[in-house]
C-alpha cells in the first residue's frame, strides 16, 4: 500500500475527518475545495444548509472528542454555549417531557464548529487546505481500473489553467456536488442507480439576540410535527455568543416563511407557551434564511462488480440523509472511523478489495441511518420512496415507533424514551427495541391510539413465534458500527 499522498475532494466536515485519520498514515494530505477557506467563524457559499441548526450527538460527541480531545472545551472557549446542567424540553403530539443535560457538551454554529475543526487541521504539518479551487476530472492508468491523481482548476483563473495532482487515494467528500457517479460513467463503469426519498423539505431559520438579563434563563426546546395534521416542527436553542436561534420545518412543499412577520406569526400558531416565552424580549438579527432539499437519496457504490483502486467515497457524497435528524455529522464521524479502522488493516494485511470492502462496511453502517429516515419521513403524506428493493417493516416500525412514543410520554417513562433518541442519534442498534423482548412488553404495557391497535391486531393475525416473525419484519442491521452503553456513561 503506497502512501505518499492522499488527496481529498471537499473540506466540508466530512472532508475534515478523512484528513484526520487519514494524515496519521499519508506522508501528505491535500483537501482541494471549490470555497475559500475562512479565516474566522463564516459560513460558505458551498454549505447552504449552514445557517440551519447543527448539533452533536451523542455517538458523534463520543467520536469528535476522540479524534480532538479538547473539542468541546475550545468550541466554549470561542463562544459556544456551554450544555451542561441545561434542560431540554422535549415535546411530541402526545405531550412533554424534560430532560437535563449531564455531559460536557456545547451548542454551536456550524460555522463555529467547522471554523474550530479546521484550526486543528491546519496545524497538521503534512495536511495542505487547497482553497478556491476545484476537481474537474480524475486521472487514471491505462486500462482505467487505478485512480492516479485528478485535474485541479484554479477557481480564478476559468478553464486556461490546470495542475495535475497524482495520490494514491483519492477520497470524494464533495457532498450533494460530488461528480463521482458522472466521472465513473464517463470511464466506462456501470453505476448502480441510487436509493431516492422525495422528501421536498423545507427548513426556515431565524437568529435572535439574548438580552443580558435572560442568559441564563433560555433552555433547549423541541417540537416534533405531526405527520397526520402536518404541522410544523419546531426548535429553539442558545448556540453561540448570546444568539439563539429558532428553526421551523415540514416536509411536501409545506416550506415555513422566509418572511420576517409570517415567520414569527407561523411560531406562534404552533401554540406552545414554551416557545413563546422563550422567544419573547429576544432581538432578531436580519431575516429567517431557508433552506430546501428536495430528495435524499443513498449511492450503492457497494454493489459494483468492478470499483477503480484508489477512489473512496464518504458523507453526503455517499448518502444524503433528512437534515431534520442531525444525523449527518454523526454519519460523517462514523464512516471516518471505518476509514482509520480499514486503512490500519490494510497496512498489515494488504486486500487486493480494499477500496470496494471500505464501502461496503461504510454502507452497513449507512443501512440503519437511511432505515431510519426512511420509516420516519414516509409518514408524512406525498413523500416518496424510490429504489430496488422496498423497504423491509415499514409499516410494523412506524406502528410500533409511534405507539413507543405515545406510552413512554404519557407515562413519563424515560428509559424506553432514551433508548428512542439514542437509536435515531445512531449510537444503539434499532434491534435494541425492535427484538422479541422488547417489543413483547412494549404490546403489553397498555396505551391507546391507533398505533396500539394495529399493533395488538399484528400480534394476534399469526402464530408463528415472535422471535421468528421479527427477523423477517425487520432488517438485522448486521455489520453495521455501533456504540454501547457503557461507552456513553464514559464520554461525559
Amino acid at each position: 500500500m503506497n502512501t505518499k499522498r492522499a488527496i481529498i475532494i471537499g473540506g466540508g466536515v466530512a472532508g475534515l475527518l478523512a484528513a484526520k485519520v487519514l494524515s496519521a498514515v499519508y506522508e501528505e494530505v491535500v483537501i482541494v475545495d471549490r470555497d475559500a477557506f475562512p479565516q474566522q467563524p463564516e459560513n460558505r457559499p458551498g454549505t447552504p444548509q449552514a445557517f440551519q441548526p447543527h448539533r452533536f450527538t451523542p455517538r458523534s460527541r463520543l467520536i469528535l472528542t476522540r479524534l480532538f480531545p479538547a473539542l468541546i472545551d475550545d468550541l466554549i472557549s470561542n463562544g459556544a454555549h456551554p450544555a451542561r446542567g441545561k434542560t431540554v424540553h422535549l415535546l411530541n403530539p402526545y405531550g412533554c417531557m424534560t430532560a437535563v443535560e449531564h455531559n460536557h457538551d456545547a451548542a454551536f454554529s456550524r460555522a463555529l464548529f467547522e471554523w474550530v475543526i479546521r484550526s486543528y487541521i491546519r496545524g497538521i504539518a503534512n495536511v495542505r487546505l487547497l482553497g478556491m479551487n476545484e476537481v474537474t476530472h480524475l486521472h487514471t492508468s491505462e486500462d482505467r481500473t487505478r485512480i492516479t491523481g485528478v485535474a485541479i482548476r484554479e477557481r480564478a483563473s476559468g478553464d486556461r489553467e490546470r495542475l495535475t495532482m497524482t495520490a494514491d487515494l483519492i477520497v470524494d467528500t464533495s457532498g450533494r456536488l460530488s461528480k463521482t457517479v458522472q466521472w465513473l460513467t464517463e470511464l466506462g463503469y456501470e453505476v448502480p442507480q441510487p436509493d431516492r426519498l422525495k422528501i421536498d423539505l423545507g427548513y426556515s431559520t431565524r437568529r435572535y439576540r439574548i438580552p443580558a438579563e435572560r442568559k441564563n434563563e433560555l433552555n433547549t426546546i423541541r417540537m416534533e410535527g405531526d405527520p397526520f395534521a402536518a404541522t410544523h416542527a419546531g426548535a429553539f436553542s442558545v448556540i453561540e455568543n448570546d444568539i439563539a436561534e429558532m428553526v421551523l420545518w415540514n416536509l411536501n412543499g409545506r416550506y415555513p416563511s422566509t418572511e420576517p412577520a409570517l415567520f414569527e406569526q407561523e411560531v406562534r400558531q404552533l401554540g406552545n407557551p414554551l416557545l413563546n416565552d422563550a422567544l419573547m424580549g429576544l432581538e432578531p438579527i436580519g431575516q429567517p434564511r431557508g433552506f430546501r432539499v428536495m430528495e435524499l437519496s443513498r449511492q450503492h457504490f457497494e454493489q459494483m462488480q468492478h470499483w477503480p483502486s484508489g477512489l473512496l467515497v464518504m458523507g453526503d457524497a455517499f448518502c444524503q440523509l433528512d437534515p431534520v435528524y442531525g444525523q449527518g455529522m454523526t454519519l460523517a464521524a462514523i464512516e471516518a472511523e471505518i476509514l482509520e479502522a480499514c486503512i490500519r488493516e490494510q497496512l498489515n494485511q494488504p486486500n487486493p478489495r480494499f477500496e470496494l470492502d471500505v464501502l461496503r462496511r461504510m454502507q452497513h453502517s449507512i443501512e440503519p441511518a437511511w432505515w431510519l429516515n426512511v420509516v420516519s419521513d414516509m409518514r408524512w403524506e406525498g413523500v416518496e420512496y424510490v429504489g430496488a428493493q422496498p423497504i423491509q417493516g415499514l409499516t410494523f416500525a412506524q406502528n410500533y415507533f409511534d405507539h413507543l412514543v405515545q406510552w413512554s410520554t404519557e407515562n413519563a417513562n424515560y428509559d424506553v424514551l432514551g433508548l428512542y433518541w439514542l437509536i435515531h442519534s445512531l449510537f444503539l442498534s434499532p434491534q435494541q427495541l425492535l427484538n422479541a423482548d422488547m417489543v413483547a412488553a412494549l404490546a403489553a404495557a397498555g396505551g391507546s391510539g391507533g398505533a396500539k391497535r394495529w399493533l395488538d391486531r399484528w400480534m394476534e393475525e399469526s402464530d408463528q413465534p415472535l422471535v421468528e416473525r421479527l427477523s423477517h419484519t425487520i432488517p438485522s442491521f448486521q455489520g453495521a458500527s455501533f456504540a454501547a452503553l457503557d461507552q456513553l456513561m464514559t464520554s461525559t
